[in-house]
């Protein structure tokens, strides 16, 4: 049996740009990925806790260092500059497995840098 696990999250980063007219994703900030070991072009949950959209979509590199946390497409009317949000991605893991897992969290203060 397989279960549906946090794989990685970004937790409370802020919305630093919205464009309604762009392809649909997320664009993320490299480093971002990386530390939260989401891949460019995954699948990935947004939750607005600003105002409690949900939405899913894809991430794709926003340049390293930038802090970009910005939402594209149709997903943009749900989301505006300054919202924080939580953007997690999800892997299917065996269940023996499942006990041991530990996902990758990212917390992150009000200009999308890392808090540790």
């Amino acid at each position: 049996m397989l279960l549906n696990m946090l794989k990685g999250k970004l937790h409370s980063g802020a919305v630093t740009q919205c464009d309604l007219h762009y392809e649909g994703s997320v664009s993320i900030d490299q480093e971002l990925l990386e530390a939260s070991g989401i891949l460019p072009h995954e699948r990935v949950d947004i939750w607005n806790v600003t105002n409690g959209a949900r939405v899913q979509t894809y991430a794709i590199e926003a340049p390293r260092g930038s802090r970009t946390i910005g939402v594209n497409g149709a997903a943009a009317r749900n989301f505006a500059v300054g919202d924080r949000v939580i953007i997690a991605a999800f892997a299917h893991i065996e269940a023996e497995k499942a006990r041991q897992h530990a996902p990758n969290v990212v917390l992150l203060d009000e200009t999308n840098a890392q808090l540790h």
